[in-house]
């Protein structure tokens, strides 16, 4: 059916039969798709091929069955018959069979054996093996016997060759594993300015390159000679970010300088504002960091490779924290300096103080929040015309302690203008 579909992709012979008829087309030769061997007409000649080969079920074995018992009838065995077959069996010309029904029967038609394999034989093997000369051959697929004869042929033919360039033979059961050891030497070889030294390279010596394999074939060179040696370009990529930042140079100091080692520092001309603008560089500046050139932008620069990109995005992470975080609002504050009306600073619970305290009482407030512009913790406790701070300061002493002083002012009756003040400190300095 295949050939019938298909004939016009054949040679132009046939195609040209198509004209007259499909070629494939045969009066006495006939597909059948199903087959029911009960009701199958067999009162004339006929020939039927049927599978599968081995005769242990389907229809080739049904049709056997029926016709083995007549001596009119022939079958006809083509190819290999595996052991402990029915067609195996038949070979050996049993006087009975015993069908599927179990049901022994005498066997009185033809059995002929007809060797038709699509396999090779020993010669073909045997000079495939010899072209391609491998290490190893396994026997598998085959029976056993036959197989055990292939196995000592070969390990006679391999008997003239030295025993360390003989190839191991092994036939094994199924399921059995066979493991196989592969000893692979590579070889590359050193080429250009790597290559160009007084002294041949020692057993071990270390030798830092590019190794470049082209069709088997491997060489190490340095990334100059790339191009003298290989069809291979080396290029680099260089990444230039943008990044907002409304700081001071002296807080991006501060922070690069609190993160990594040898930060480097030059002006690199003048600023949009009319001062230096500054270029910060790291890790032998193959990172760069430039603020001042344009308002609120600072731009970092860097070659592409591991560290660097490790490099960057930590730089990356430093300026954007190093303008939000409460350490560099600090740093960049500046005092305000314009007048301020005491008078209209009041307090919510004024109210219920005698008028004469009120001056006192707001001057003691503004002095608590001057504390904690200064200070980490400032604690307070107010009497009328009197208050008294609990200071902790933010930076260790010597010691590595931090020092907690008393501060206690005193507005005195009739006075709102003049104060006394009493610090107290365990530390002499202070």
């Amino acid at each position: 059916r295949v050939y019938q579909t298909y004939a016009n992709m054949m040679n132009a012979r046939i195609r040209a039969q198509m004209d007259i008829g499909n070629p494939f087309q045969f009066n006495y030769i006939q597909n059948l798709k199903s087959i029911d061997v009960d009701s199958f007409d067999d009162r004339n000649a006929s020939v039927v091929f049927a599978s599968p080969g081995m005769l242990q079920s389907g229809v080739s074995r049904q049709l056997f069955d029926r016709w083995a018992s007549d001596p009119k009838n022939g079958c006809l065995i083509a190819g290999y018959a595996v052991e402990g077959t029915l067609a195996k069996d038949l070979i050996n010309q049993p006087n009975e069979v015993v069908t599927l029904e179990g049901r022994r029967q005498p066997l009185n038609c033809e059995v002929e054996y007809v060797s038709f394999s699509a396999h090779v034989d020993f010669i073909q093997n045997k000079k495939f093996i010899d072209d391609v000369d491998p290490k190893h051959i396994i026997l598998v697929h085959g029976q056993k016997d036959e197989m055990g004869r292939l196995k000592s042929a070969l390990m006679l033919h391999y008997r003239q060759r030295p025993e360390n360039k003989r190839p191991t033979i092994t036939m094994p059961p199924n399921l059995q594993d066979v493991k196989l050891k592969f000893t692979r030497r590579r070889l590359a070889k050193v080429m250009g300015s790597l290559a160009d030294r007084e002294t041949e390279l020692l057993e071990g010596e270390e030798v830092k390159g590019i190794l470049v394999t082209q069709n088997f074939n491997s060489k190490i060179v340095s990334p100059e000679d790339l191009p003298t040696y290989t069809p291979l370009r080396l290029g680099s990529v260089s990444s230039k970010l943008h990044v907002p930042f409304s700081g001071e140079v002296a807080t991006l100091r501060l922070f690069l300088n609190e993160m990594f080692n040898g930060v480097t520092e030059e002006m690199v001309g003048a600023g949009f504002d009319g001062l230096p603008s500054i270029k910060f560089g790291l890790h032998d500046n193959h990172v760069t960091v430039t603020t001042g050139k344009a308002r609120g932008v600072a731009v970092v620069e860097w070659k592409a490779s591991p560290v660097g990109d490790i490099i960057a995005d930590s730089v990356i992470a430093l300026l954007m924290q190093a303008q939000s975080s409460v350490a560099s609002i600090r740093l960049t504050s500046k005092p305000c300096f314009h007048k301020r009306n005491i008078e209209s600073v009041d307090d919510e619970n004024d109210d219920e103080s005698p008028s004469e305290n009120k001056r006192p009482r707001t001057l003691l407030r503004i002095f608590h929040d001057t504390l904690l512009d200064q200070f980490k913790t400032v604690e307070a406790t107010y009497e009328a015309r009197k208050a008294t701070f609990e200071i902790q300061t933010d930076i260790p002493l010597d010691d590595g302690q931090t020092v907690t002083c008393n501060v206690e002012i005193n507005f005195e009756d009739g006075n709102d203008i003049d104060a006394k003040i009493q610090v107290e400190c365990a530390d002499e300095k202070l």
